[in-house]
């Protein structure tokens, strides 16, 4: 984790967060400080209809009486089209300001639309970090579930069909303006997503901490992160009524995105190809390969898991790696996450292909160990 003196690093904590019970109220903070005359509201199609959308959609139209476009059926893994489609609505009805509600997928999508309205000749495949301008439409993200933690994240996953592919877009300039973390809009949140998203927070955390990257910093939050889901996400999991727990574990999915400004690792890369290619939730994906990825990174190391076995309450003993991945297993049964691969429909046969597409993502670059596609392919045998 240490890191040399003669290397430039870079900490950033930029985006503005408003946290608490009733502060989606701060949406009028967001349009006096932005001049947002005109918001595009982008939510998904799962989400209207449900008592978080509601009470967003209350305050959208008390703030903005002469209008707002909304752009409403975002895919649960955004596509290309959705991007294209957002930024028409946007374009057509001149929106100057985004307002997303909803989870990762919607946040994703929102905040590339906005890349789009900037640089609107550069297909989305083609957009580069380098070439974004500084500022972006201004953006306000309020987050109804606690995984992805992408309303304080500078990237966002689409994906692209004719790749076959996901691929990832990022760079400072995609920060949101304004965060605003309200528990009661997470309260409706089922039992079955709110331990799929949980987990998602706890991958983040746990792989940016072993991220060979140095930055102190997000080493700090990711290890509270991993303390505060091992301590709420039963407590939210098993009464979606109790705020405290639903406050706590949208700061502990904000903590995780802030870390992973360090990077991810091998988890990811093998999730995304799941969620891309047999549109399995990425939170649950990430939950089921997870303990075995910690377990590879640990036959090459296992003391970097020393503070995470703290974090998790657990005495470090002589393989703390191990000693994580058992207790992970045991986390996930506790919050139902029971399936294989081969109950979510993804068959063996698909296996290779899945391990070969999965060198292709990036995350895998900043795992501790490095991965070759047969390490892909017996991690995915793994959780078959």
């Amino acid at each position: 984790m240490g890191g040399s003196m003669s290397e430039l690093s870079i900490f950033s904590f930029p985006t503005g967060i408003r946290y608490g019970v009733g502060s989606r109220a701060a949406l009028a903070e967001f349009r006096e400080e932005q001049s947002v005359r005109r918001p595009l509201l982008v939510t998904d199609s799962g989400l209207i209809g449900t008592d978080a959308f509601s009470l967003v959609a209350e305050q959208v139209r008390h703030l903005w009486p002469d209008g707002f476009t909304e752009f409403l059926d975002v895919h649960p893994n955004p596509l290309e089209d959705d991007v294209e489609r957002g930024r028409a609505a946007y374009v057509n009805d001149h929106c100057d300001g985004v307002v997303e509600v909803g989870g990762g997928s919607a946040l994703d999508a929102a905040k590339v639309i906005r890349a789009r309205v900037a640089l609107p000749n550069t297909p989305l495949t083609e957009i580069r970090r380098e070439q974004l301008p500084r500022r972006l439409a201004p953006f306000c993200a309020l987050p109804t579930t606690a995984g992805t933690g992408s309303e304080v994240g500078r990237s966002s996953v689409i994906t692209v069909p004719a790749l076959g592919r996901k691929i990832v877009i990022g760079g400072p300039p995609l920060l949101a303006d304004m965060a605003i973390l309200d528990p009661e809009l997470t309260v409706g949140l089922p039992p079955h997503l709110t331990a799929a998203t949980g987990m998602d927070a706890m991958t983040h955390a746990i792989e940016a901490y072993v991220c060979p990257v140095f930055h102190p910093m997000c080493d700090a939050i990711a290890l509270e992160a991993i303390s505060i889901v091992c301590a709420e996400l039963p407590k939210a999991y098993t009464n979606g009524a109790d705020l405290d727990a639903r406050g706590l574990m949208q700061l502990a999915a904000a903590m995780g995105a802030v870390a992973f400004q360090k990077d991810l690792g091998v988890a990811h890369s093998l999730a995304h190809l799941l969620s891309s290619e047999f549109g399995v939730h990425h939170g649950l994906a990430n939950a089921l390969v997870l303990p075995s990825t910690i377990r590879f990174n640990g036959e090459t190391d296992a003391t970097q898991y020393t503070r995470v076995a703290t974090a998790l309450g657990l005495v470090p003993g002589g393989g703390p790696a191990g000693q994580v991945a058992a207790f992970l297993d045991n986390f996930n049964r506790s919050l139902g996450i029971t399936q294989r691969l081969r109950d979510l429909g993804v068959p063996r046969d698909a296996l290779p292909l899945l391990s070969a597409k999965a060198m292709e993502d990036g995350c895998h670059l900043t795992n501790p160990r490095r991965c070759s596609q047969a390490d892909m392919l017996r991690l995915y045998e793994e959780v078959w």
